[in-house]
C-alpha cells in the first residue's frame, strides 16, 4: 500500500518537473483547458435555450388544449383587379358549445375573437389586438391584474364597451394620466377603462395563417367583452384596396379549453379532433397541445445536450491526447533518470506513481482552470448576446471529472512504459 507521504513526495517531484519545461506544461494544459470549458459552456448554451422552449410552453398552461382558426390554403388565391369576395373559415360559437357540453373531463372553455385596429386617445393611436373574451381569461391564461379590474359577468351580459388595457398600452397611450375611468376609441366605439393587467410573455407568435399572423405585441392588448366585440365588430371583418375588398366571416378566432389534469388532456385531444373534423369540411383549424409540446421540448432537450456534450468531449479527446504525447517524449527525455532511481531500488510502482502524479496535475489543474473559465463564458454570452444561459453543477462536475479520468487514463501508458525500462538499459541512454 502507497503511503500517504511517498504520495506527498511523488508530487513533489511531479510539480518539480513540470516546471522544468513550463511552457510545454501550459500549452499541454490548454487542450484539456478548452475541453472543460467548452463542456461547461455548450451545455449551459443548451440549457438556456431548452428552458426558454419550456418556459415559453409551460406559458400556455401543462392543462390546456388551444384550437386556433387557421385560413385554408385553398382561400390564399390571387384576386383579380375590382373583383370582391367574402370568405368564410374558422371556428365557430357553436364549437365552444359542443366541447363545452360533451367534452368529459372539462373545467371552462375560453373562447376568443381578435381584432386588428387602433386604440386612440386624443392625439395618440396605437395599433392593438382588440380581444374580445370571458372573465375568466385571467384565470386561464395566468394574466396579471395591474390595477383595477378585468371585465365582469355583468360586463359582458349587458354588452358593457369596458375594456382592461395591458401596461404596455396604457404608456403610449397615457404617457401623463390615470388611465382608469377614462375612454379609448376603437374604430367608431368608445371603451371605458376598467384595469390595468400584465401577461406573462412579451410578444405573442401566432401562426401563419391564422388571424392576425402577423405577430402582435402582446403588452399593445385590449380586451372587452366577447359579447361586446360580437356586437360592435361583427363577424365579418373587411380589408379595403385599390378598387377592390377582401371581407373574411370568423366567429371565433382561438378557443382554449382548460382540463382538470393532465390525463384528462390526453383523453380529450381525439375527441376534439374527432368533433371538429365531424363539423368542418376544411381544414380551417389547429390543435396546439402544450402538453403534447413540452414533452417533446424535453425530449430534444435530451438530445441536444448529448450531442453537445459529444462534441465538446472530442475537445478533451484531443488534450487527453496531447498529455499522452508530451508524457512520452517525457518518458525518453529522462530515461537515465529512470535509469538511477530504479538503481537506488524505486520499484516500477514508483516510477508508475511519479508520471501518473504528473500527468494527473497537469489534467486536474487545467480542469480548474477550464471550470473557472467555462462558468465566466456562460456570463459573458448572457451579457453581450442577450441569451439566457443555467450552469448546472451536473456539469461542472462532469467535465472536471472527465478532465481527471483523462489524465489518468491517457498517463497510464507512459507512466508503464516508463515503469518497464531495464534499469541497466536506461542507464547506458545519453
Amino acid at each position: 500500500m502507497i503511503q500517504p507521504r511517498a504520495i506527498l513526495r511523488a508530487f513533489q517531484l511531479g510539480i518539480k518537473s513540470l516546471m522544468l519545461h513550463k511552457l510545454r506544461s501550459a500549452l499541454t494544459m490548454l487542450g484539456i483547458i478548452f475541453g472543460v470549458c467548452s463542456v461547461i459552456a455548450m451545455l449551459a448554451i443548451g440549457e438556456g435555450a431548452s428552458y426558454e422552449a419550456q418556459k415559453a410552453i409551460k406559458k400556455l398552461g401543462s392543462n390546456n388544449i388551444i384550437i386556433r382558426s387557421v385560413k385554408p390554403a385553398e382561400e390564399n388565391v390571387v384576386r383579380s383587379s375590382g373583383r370582391s369576395y367574402v370568405v368564410e373559415y374558422g371556428l365557430t360559437y357553436g364549437d365552444a358549445g359542443r366541447l363545452q357540453t360533451t367534452t368529459p373531463g372539462i373545467q371552462h372553455v375560453l373562447p376568443m375573437r381578435i381584432i386588428r385596429e387602433s386604440v386612440r386617445f386624443n392625439r395618440f393611436s396605437v395599433p392593438s389586438q382588440v380581444i374580445g373574451t370571458h372573465p375568466i381569461y385571467p384565470e386561464i391564461t395566468g394574466m396579471e391584474l395591474v390595477r383595477g379590474r378585468f371585465i365582469t359577468r355583468n360586463d359582458e351580459i349587458n354588452t358593457d364597451n369596458v375594456c382592461a388595457m395591458t401596461v404596455g398600452l396604457q404608456s403610449r397611450l397615457f404617457p401623463c394620466q390615470d388611465p382608469l375611468e377614462e375612454e379609448v376609441r376603437v374604430g367608431m366605439d368608445y371603451y371605458r377603462v376598467v384595469g390595468l393587467v400584465r401577461e406573462k410573455s412579451s410578444v405573442e407568435k401566432r401562426p401563419q395563417g391564422s388571424a392576425g399572423s402577423e405577430g402582435q405585441p402582446v403588452d399593445s392588448n385590449l380586451y372587452i367583452p366577447l359579447s361586446s366585440a360580437r356586437r360592435r365588430f361583427g363577424e365579418t371583418l373587411f380589408r379595403r384596396s385599390a378598387g377592390s375588398f377582401e371581407a373574411e366571416r370568423v366567429q371565433l378566432h382561438q378557443i382554449t379549453v382548460q382540463m382538470k389534469d393532465s390525463a384528462a388532456v390526453e383523453r380529450a385531444v381525439p375527441e376534439i379532433e374527432a368533433m371538429l373534423r365531424h363539423f368542418h369540411t376544411k381544414k380551417d383549424y389547429e390543435v396546439v397541445v402544450p402538453l403534447q409540446l413540452l414533452r417533446q421540448a424535453e425530449q430534444t432537450k435530451r438530445i441536444f445536450n448529448i450531442v453537445l456534450g459529444s462534441i465538446a468531449a472530442i475537445s478533451l479527446l484531443v488534450g487527453g491526447i496531447g498529455i499522452m504525447n508530451i508524457m512520452l517524449a517525457t518518458v525518453t527525455e529522462r530515461t537515465r533518470e529512470i535509469g538511477i532511481r530504479r538503481a537506488l531500488g524505486a520499484r516500477k510502482r514508483d516510477i508508475i506513481t511519479q508520471f501518473l502524479v504528473e500527468t494527473a496535475v497537469l489534467s486536474l489543474g487545467g480542469g480548474i482552470i477550464g471550470v473557472v473559465v467555462g462558468v465566466l463564458v456562460p456570463m459573458v454570452v448572457s451579457h453581450f448576446a442577450a441569451m439566457k444561459t443555467i450552469i448546472t453543477a451536473s456539469s461542472l462536475m462532469l467535465s472536471f471529472g472527465i478532465s481527471g479520468a483523462v489524465g489518468i487514463v491517457f498517463g497510464l501508458y507512459p507512466a508503464s512504459r516508463a515503469a518497464s525500462l531495464s534499469p541497466i538499459e536506461a542507464l547506458r541512454h545519453e
